[in-house]
């Protein structure tokens, strides 16, 4: 019984670093899924793809430039509208004129916002932050699209009030004949449930998702989840950790039994 005894408490010192490994993993994993800012900033300077819940950064909720909608991030958009002739008709010599359209004004906020885990509740959560320049986000509610006709010759001008707001350089190649002016506009609403692509980046030990060194920061607006995500699974953990345990019980139970 000494013998068994000894192997069996031999067997559970093997195990114990690795049932240690395994816990400290799966702990690591579990917070990281629940988007805690320390856990986060283990993983600095790595690509990371996070979800959960868009929520005010540091400035808190802003305004959307054109609606004037809260929201955590904003981005719009203005399309000229015009005729443009199309090719030479070889039969006849006439060119016919057809619908087209050119963006000349294109611009997104870059003002930090975070990323809360999708169970988190109350005002003292610390969300992960996002820096949001030049990122390439999908999914996102429009909030505004209003068509606005060029003025002409004796007919009141179309009230414009969208122009003054848009930010940004208006540029581009004014082809063919204006028809009219398009204003779009994107928001992401605290609490819509996105994910993120990147990488973390700590400013000030705080952790920041960024743009990749060779990519774009990827945010995408997704459906509201039905069924709570899946967690990090602890059957390693588990295993390793019992299996310690009752290797080490039985090993001094029979060494005692031994000595008896």
């Amino acid at each position: 019984m000494l013998a068994i005894g000894t192997a069996l408490l031999i067997g559970a010192a093997i195990l114990a670093p690795l049932a240690i490994r395994a816990v400290r993993r799966w702990s690591l994993q579990k917070a990281v899924a629940d988007l805690r800012p320390r856990a986060l900033a283990t993983l600095a300077g790595q690509r990371v793809e996070i979800t959960g819940r868009a929520a005010p950064g540091p400035d808190g909720v802003i305004e959307s430039g054109l609606a004037r909608t809260d929201c955590v991030w904003h981005g719009h958009e203005v399309l000229r509208h015009y005729w443009s002739l199309t090719a030479r008709d070889a039969a006849t010599g006439e060119r016919d004129r057809e619908r087209a359209r050119d963006s000349i004004a294109d611009h997104g906020s870059e003002e930090l916002f975070g990323i809360v885990g999708t169970g988190a509740a109350g005002r003292d959560t610390v969300p992960v932050l996002v820096a949001p320049e030049e990122a390439a986000l999908s999914g996102l509610d429009m909030c505004l699209q209003r068509v606005v006709g060029r003025p002409q010759r004796g007919v009141p001008a179309p009230a414009d009030d969208l122009l003054p707001r848009v930010k940004g350089r208006i540029s581009g190649l004014f082809r063919g004949e204006t028809i009219e002016f398009e204003y779009r506009e994107w928001v992401l609403r605290p609490g819509d449930p996105i994910t993120v692509q990147g990488t973390v980046e700590l400013r000030d030990g705080h952790p920041v998702v960024t743009a990749p060194a060779d990519g774009r920061l990827r945010i995408e607006r997704t459906p509201a989840p039905e069924e709570p995500q899946a967690r990090p699974r602890a059957a390693d953990a588990v295993l390793l950790s019992g299996g310690t345990l009752v290797s080490a019980f039985a090993g001094l139970l029979l060494m005692l039994a031994g000595a008896a």
